[in-house]
């Protein structure tokens, strides 16, 4: 697939908030995942690492109220998302966070994942 095609699958995919075929279709087995250096998530490598990272997430997670992601931009090898979400966090109250996604796609797959907020 094309990084277009990548992204276009994602945008589906992720407004739908299939996660799983997300992870198995798009992205490759040793992605590497990158969150800004003040995140509490760090960076991990690997769908096994990106699955953890995603449980704990989840478990963190007392109630979602709602979340969006926008149309990606594509360039070249690389696309980018606008992405957020409102949710009741546990030990830190109701939370509203926006960011921006950047992936980057090799032979048809997410290599990359980068988060900044």
């Amino acid at each position: 697939m094309t990084t277009q095609q990548v992204a276009d699958r994602f945008y589906e995919l992720d407004s739908k908030h299939d996660f799983e075929t997300i992870y198995a279709e798009l992205y490759s087995p040793d992605v590497k995942s990158i969150e800004p250096a003040h995140s509490e998530w760090g960076t991990v490598q690997g769908m096994d690492a990106i699955h953890e990272k995603g449980k704990k997430f989840g478990e963190s997670i007392e109630e979602m109220h709602g979340g969006f992601t926008g149309t990606p931009i594509v360039s070249g090898n690389f696309f980018a998302c606008t992405m957020g979400f409102e949710a009741t966090v546990k030990g830190k109250g109701r939370v509203k966070m926006e960011e921006i996604a950047l992936y980057e796609v090799k032979d048809g797959k997410i290599i990359t994942e980068q988060f900044f907020y």
